[in-house]
């Protein structure tokens, strides 16, 4: 596990542990909550792009998966407060629909973007939840 800071969320996504963990490790579906685009393949030692823009042209490799259980992955080439970092999901599948605990582990310093990066996690994984459970997709340019 990382040291440093860390950003933690735990929300219920109303349906089944597959069709979330497909929404947070598919890039197809990444594209339609988070990214602008990204390629990648949910195995583990996978390099992931993820792309905003071309001044945010991220790269990450899968550290852990489980299918339908969990997705992490940790961050190769980014800007220098993610570049250390790790972030992603692990689920439970309950009667009610599956519970995430979202975490972004690692940060160096406890500073404005780490702050700020923890707002944005909130909105968007806001986002990933009504993505998957009404099929939402916010325009890349109104998400957080």
């Amino acid at each position: 596990m990382n040291s440093g800071f860390s950003i933690y969320h735990n929300l219920l996504i109303k349906a089944s542990a597959k069709k979330v963990f497909d929404a947070i490790s598919l890039p197809e579906h990444l594209n339609n909550w988070w990214s602008l685009k990204s390629s990648g393949e949910p195995k583990s030692g996978t390099i992931y792009n993820l792309n905003f823009t071309d001044a945010y042209n991220w790269y990450g490799q899968v550290s852990e998966v489980k299918e339908n259980e969990s997705f992490f992955i940790q961050m190769t080439d980014a800007d220098d407060d993610w570049n250390p970092t790790t972030f992603g999901f692990a689920m439970e599948e309950k009667e009610n629909g599956t519970y995430v605990r979202f975490s972004h582990t690692g940060w160096p310093e406890e500073n404005d973007h780490l702050k700020h990066s923890s707002f944005c996690w909130a909105i968007l994984l806001n986002g990933l939840k009504n993505y998957v459970e009404k099929g939402i997709i916010i325009p890349f340019e109104e998400r957080a």
